[in-house]
């Protein structure tokens, strides 16, 4: 019977909606991170009675067909890309993006990575680094000795050298934007890969035209709101049950089937 198949896509379907809300509840303390969302397409369709055929020599034509449809099935997961509640942290290293852009990172292997994460630390030659000790882009040299780090609204650095009282610059961060955010490739540790979807990255300076300004000693939150995820949880977990009730009524309407020739 065809409503066998049609109600497992179906429940296919909300066991990977299932997994998608899982993922961003279990990532609403993540810094940077952003929710994704399951996004679903009908399928294919069984043309029985084609609508718009002509149904006689007088040219009459069927003003409705009979369509069969064959299930559900998953097209995207696409990242919700807006801004997260900003939290205070008291953390000189600590960055957040106030609107558009990434920070650049580069990876062990040579290539850039992008990330919202602004969690910086100092590695041994006091290079600015991320937790998992990647460089970021353009790369920035703490001097020893020197005292009161400043990262401006423009992203420039600033610091205190020994035996001076005059802040000096010492380097300059650099955000990216790309024309599609939701085409860039999630590869964890809070970072994105440029991919042909998301556009070549386009660098710029903090707080110039269509680039938001950075906000020192405070961090991007996870853009996840509890209470919808929860709602959504709800939701496909009543589709998921209403569909397993369509494959029970199928069988038992087999099962009379069968009982009709014994």
């Amino acid at each position: 019977m065809r409503a066998l198949h049609t109600a497992a896509t179906g429940m296919m379907a909300q066991e990977l909606n299932v997994q998608v809300i899982s993922n961003n509840i279990a990532n609403m303390r993540t810094t940077g991170y952003k929710r994704q969302r399951a996004e679903f397409q009908d399928m294919l369709y069984e043309q029985v009675r084609r609508v718009g055929t002509q149904t006689s020599e007088q040219g009459t034509v069927l003003p409705v067909g009979i369509e069969l449809g064959s299930g559900v099935k998953t097209v995207a997961t696409p990242r919700v890309m807006s801004q997260g509640n900003l939290m205070p942290t008291q953390k000189d290293l600590d960055v957040a993006v106030r609107g558009e852009g990434f920070f650049k990172v580069q990876l062990p292997d040579g290539r850039t990575a992008y990330t919202r994460d602004g969690s910086f630390e100092m590695d041994a030659q006091g290079r600015l680094v991320t937790a998992q000790g990647y460089l970021v882009q353009p790369n920035i040299t703490i001097p020893q000795n020197s005292t009161g780090i400043t990262i401006n609204a423009q992203g420039q650095v600033l610091v205190t050298p020994a035996g001076s009282t005059t802040p000096s610059q010492i380097g300059q961060i650099e955000t990216a934007m790309f024309v599609n955010k939701a085409g860039l490739q999630a590869i964890g540790d809070n970072l994105y890969l440029e991919t042909p979807a998301s556009g070549t990255a386009q660098n710029g300076t903090p707080g110039s035209a269509g680039y938001g300004d950075l906000l020192q000693g405070n961090l991007e939150q996870a853009n996840v709101e509890a209470v919808s995820e929860i709602s959504d949880l709800i939701a496909a977990q009543r589709a998921y049950e209403m569909n397993a009730k369509v494959i029970s009524a199928a069988d038992q309407m087999l099962s009379s089937t069968a009982n009709m020739f014994r």
